[in-house]
C-alpha cells in the first residue's frame, strides 16, 4: 500500500438505494471526494489550508466503474486512493473501493489547484513536492470521454440552486450536479437496472440562485444516458451514464449484516 492513501467508511442510511439496501452507486463519490479531503489533509493541503494561500481545489472529471457487488447498510467499504500522474497543471488520482475484500468500484479523477482571483490553475511543483506518485492506474491512460451522439430526450428537470447546494468555496456542490442527474432517472427505470460506470466532466461553476436544467437523452449505444446539465443554454456537466438490465432481487438482506450492538 506505499504511496496509497485508505480510509474505512460505513454506509449510512441516506447513502441507500431505494430498493435493495445496498450502497447508491452514486453515492460512491462523496466518499472518494471525502478521502481525498483527508489524504490532502495529510499532506497540509486540505481546502482550508490553501485557503490562507487564496487557492482551492476543483474537481473536472470523475470515472467510476462497478465491477462487484454494492455493500448493504451499515457494512464497511475501504476506500484506497493514490496520486497517480502529475503534470504541469494537472493531477490525476486513481482509486479503488473494496467490500468484504473485493473490489466493486475502480476509477480516476481529474484535480486542479486553481487561483482564486484569476480562476486559472496554478503549478503543481507543491503536490510533486509532498505527494509520492504511484503510477498504478485502474482503467489504463487517463484519457477525456466524448459523449456519443444523443437520440430521443428521454427526461428534463430544472432546478433553482439553493444553500443546500453551495459548498466550502461558495459554488454549487459537485454531489448536487450528480444528484440532478439521478432525479431524472424515474424510479421504475432504477428499480430494473443497475448503473454499471459513470462518466463525469465538470465544465465550469455555478452559484446560488442559478437555474439549472437537466436534460438526460438516450444515445445510439444501448442502456447509456447523457444528461447534460446547463445554465442558459450553456453546458456545466457532463454526465455519461451506462446501465445493465439486472437487479440484485428484492429489498431483503440475504445473511447476517455485520452490525455492532449498541447494548
Amino acid at each position: 500500500m506505499a504511496n496509497k492513501y485508505t480510509k474505512k467508511y460505513n454506509v449510512i442510511l441516506d447513502n441507500m438505494d431505494l430498493y435493495r439496501y445496498r450502497l447508491r452507486p452514486i453515492a460512491s463519490i462523496m466518499y472518494l471526494q471525502d478521502a481525498f479531503a483527508r489524504y490532502t489533509a495529510t499532506k497540509r493541503l486540505a481546502a482550508y489550508d490553501l485557503f490562507s494561500k487564496n487557492q482551492y481545489w476543483i474537481v473536472t472529471e470523475f470515472n467510476i466503474d462497478f465491477v462487484g457487488d454494492l455493500p448493504f447498510w451499515s457494512e464497511e467499504i475501504e476506500v484506497c486512493i493514490w496520486i497517480s500522474e502529475v503534470t504541469k497543471l494537472k493531477i490525476y488520482t486513481d482509486y479503488e473501493l473494496k467490500y468484504k475484500d473485493k473490489t466493486f468500484a475502480k476509477g480516476n479523477a481529474l484535480w486542479f489547484i486553481i487561483d482564486r482571483n484569476t480562476k486559472r490553475p496554478v503549478k503543481t511543483d507543491v503536490i510533486s513536492q509532498r505527494f509520492d506518485i504511484c503510477e498504478e492506474l485502474t482503467m489504463g491512460e487517463h484519457k477525456k470521454f466524448s459523449l456519443p451522439k444523443s437520440t430521443d430526450v428521454y427526461t428534463r428537470l430544472e432546478h433553482r440552486n439553493n444553500l443546500s447546494d453551495i459548498d466550502f468555496n461558495k459554488h454549487v456542490n459537485n454531489k448536487s450536479y450528480i444528484n440532478l442527474a439521478e432525479m431524472t432517472a424515474p424510479a421504475e427505470f432504477k428499480k430494473t437496472r443497475v448503473l454499471k460506470n459513470i462518466r463525469i466532466r465538470f465544465n465550469r461553476e455555478t452559484f446560488l440562485d442559478d437555474v439549472l436544467t437537466c436534460t438526460t437523452c438516450k444515445t445510439v449505444i444501448p442502456d447509456t444516458y447523457t444528461h447534460i446539465i446547463e445554465k442558459d443554454g450553456v453546458s456545466v456537466c457532463d454526465i455519461l451514464t451506462s446501465w445493465s438490465i439486472e437487479g440484485y432481487g428484492e429489498s431483503i438482506v440475504d445473511y447476517d449484516l455485520d452490525v455492532i450492538s449498541e447494548e
